[in-house]
Parts: structure tokens; sequence; C-alpha cells
């Protein structure tokens, strides 16, 4: 055995930590009442399926609650010609239909991993992030088409009591759903259902830009539904901004530093560590994995050293939210005069 011990522990202690949240209804209680619980890896496995179908559900309610304001808008659009409300149409159908490729993604996310794909499905989330963005960029694209060719060709709208209506009923929608996906994606970390969430608030301020078009239509004023349908083209653009950065950083592994300094914090706490080297925390889907290098005394025996492993696993999987697997090494402290331990390792560093 070398000098330096690797541990890696797949998060298999079945501990409730306190930065997983749990629901507190009867029906959860009376479940958690009958489940049993054990120290396997399946207890974690379980945890991860009830984060994606926690996901679904978010889904599916999703899909359901702006299929009928779509369809709503839709009927009021061919009554009163309304570009303005064709476009608000536009984008909550395209919301809407963004369940589908999340769902696709959280589908695959249960898979176990297998040789090839060793990290699991995970990433499948972040694909269906890249989907939502280039959605938002096709809906902004069509909204401010249709506006733009109204401005050119104007014609008065009618039924503008009819296009107040579907404007609120759209905001209503579009609003709970948003509040929904933002609150399940963030429990669950996952930020393509996050930006799907935000997707759709931007969807019900831009029904309430239309119920001002209806405003300036019934005031008599013709240009008001195709400057309204450009505002909303806007704001789609600002939301697809957003989107985009959110699902960017996720793409590249990127981390909130809070978390890299709660770890670092946590780690340092654990009787035995001396110094924390390199710390790496990466999303796998809407779970957490890191790769860390501890220092601890270079006379510990390999059962000391990795006894200290698995106490810094354990620190971390209590510090960092939605934390499910940790890789620790654990490196010597430094003598004054021996060479270093990863000397071996040097040409590869620099290449």
């Amino acid at each position: 055995m070398s000098e330096h011990h690797h541990h890696a522990h797949a998060h298999t202690h079945a501990h409730e930590h306190p930065h997983h949240p749990s629901p507190a209804g009867p029906w959860h209680r009376l479940r958690h009442l009958f489940t049993p619980h054990s120290h396997e890896a399946a207890d974690k496995l379980d945890h991860a399926l009830e984060s994606s179908a926690r996901g679904m559900r978010a889904l599916w309610v999703s899909l359901a609650v702006l299929g009928v304001t779509a369809l709503a808008q839709a009927v009021v659009v061919a009554l009163s010609g309304s570009v303005a409300l064709l476009g608000d149409t536009v984008h909550n159908t395209a919301d809407a239909l963004t369940a589908v490729p999340l769902g696709i993604a959280f589908v695959l996310g249960r898979r176990a991993a297998t040789r090839r794909f060793t990290y699991g499905y995970g990433r499948a989330e972040d694909l269906a992030g890249i989907v939502i963005v280039l959605t938002i960029a096709a809906s902004a694209a069509f909204a401010g088409w249709t506006a733009v060719e109204r401005l050119l060709h104007p014609r008065p709208v009618a039924y503008v009591p009819a296009v107040a209506v579907a404007a609120l009923v759209g905001f209503a929608g579009n609003e709970w759903v948003a509040r929904y996906r933002i609150r399940v994606g963030r429990e669950i970390g996952s930020a393509a259902l996050v930006a799907d969430g935000l997707h759709a608030r931007t969807d019900g301020f831009t029904s309430l830009a239309v119920l001002l078009g209806a405003g300036g239509s019934a005031l008599g004023w013709q240009l008001a539904d195709p400057v309204v349908g450009l505002a909303i083209t806007a704001a789609i653009v600002l939301v697809l901004r957003d989107a985009a950065r959110e699902v960017f950083r996720r793409v590249l592994d990127a981390v909130d530093p809070a978390l890299v300094d709660r770890a670092e914090q946590a780690l340092r706490e654990v009787p035995g560590v001396r110094g924390v080297g390199e710390l790496r925390l990466r999303w796998i889907g809407h779970r957490l994995r890191a790769e860390v290098a501890v220092v601890v005394d270079g006379e510990a025996t390999v059962r000391q050293a990795h006894a200290i492993a698995v106490d810094a696993e354990h620190a971390l999987l209590h510090a960092v939210p939605r934390l499910t697997a940790a890789l620790v090494h654990a490196d010597p402290a430094p003598v004054p005069g021996e060479a270093d331990p990863h000397l071996g390792l040097a040409h590869h560093t620099a290449a």
C-alpha cells in the first residue's frame, strides 16, 4: 500500500441529513412509518428516485395546467385575431411542451450506472435544459415575426373583452406553474426545472402585456396589439438570457462558490484532517458529487487514514445539500527533506 490512501464511498449510509427536505403530510408520515430503514445503498437510490418522481410530478401537473391555459387562449386567438395573444399562446404551448424533454431526462436519470456510463445518466437533464433554451429562442423568433408582420399590415382586434380575460387566465396559469416548478426544481437541485419555471414566470408577465394591448385596442389604438407583441418578444429574450446562463453554467460543471466554502469548512473541522487540498464539486443531474484531497498525519496507518477519510466524507454529506457521493484522497503531511509523494505523477500533471 502506498503512503497515501484513497477512499471512495458512494454514500451508502442511510443517515437522515438535515439538508434533505421531506414532506410532512399524513400520507408521508404513514408511509415513513411502514417503510423499513436500513444502511443499504438501496435507501439512497430510493431518495434519488423520489427526487426524480417529484420532478416528473411537477412536469405533468404543469403540462396539464398550461395545456388548459393555452387551449383557452387559442380559442380566443381564433376569434379575435390578436397577434399579441397569439404570441402569448404559442409561448405557453412551447412552455408546456418542454415537459417532454425534461420528462425523458428524469426517466433516464433513474437508470443505474453502467460500464459505459459510469456516472449514470443524470447529465441528460443538462441536454434537456439545452432543448428548453432552444424552444424559448424559437418562441421568441415566432412572436417577433408575427408582431412585425402585423405592424406592417395592421388590422383591428375583435372581441377585445375576451382577449383581456384570456390574458388574465394566462397570467394566473403561468404564475402558478412558475412557482411550482421553481420550488420543486430548487428542492431537488434541477437547474433545468428551475429554468423552465423562470420561463413560465415570464410567460405570465407577457400575458399581462397582452392585457395592456387589449386596453389600447379598446381605446382605438390599432398598433397597440403588435407593439405589445414586440414587448412580449423582448421579455422572452430576457428570460432566454437567464435560462441560457443557468444551463450553460451547469453544462460546464459550475457550482455555487458558497457550497465549496461550506465543504472546506466542514472538512477542516474533522479530527485528523490537517489541511484541505484540491476540492471539486460537480452536478450530475440534480445531485452533487465531490472529489477532495485531505492532509493527514504521515505516520498514520492505512486503517487510521481510512477512518479519517470516512469521517471526512460523512461531514461532507451532512454539510453540502444534495451531495450523494464523495471521493476522499488522503495525503501524508509533508516532512522537511522528504520527496514529494506525488513526484511520480509530475510529468502527467505538466502535460
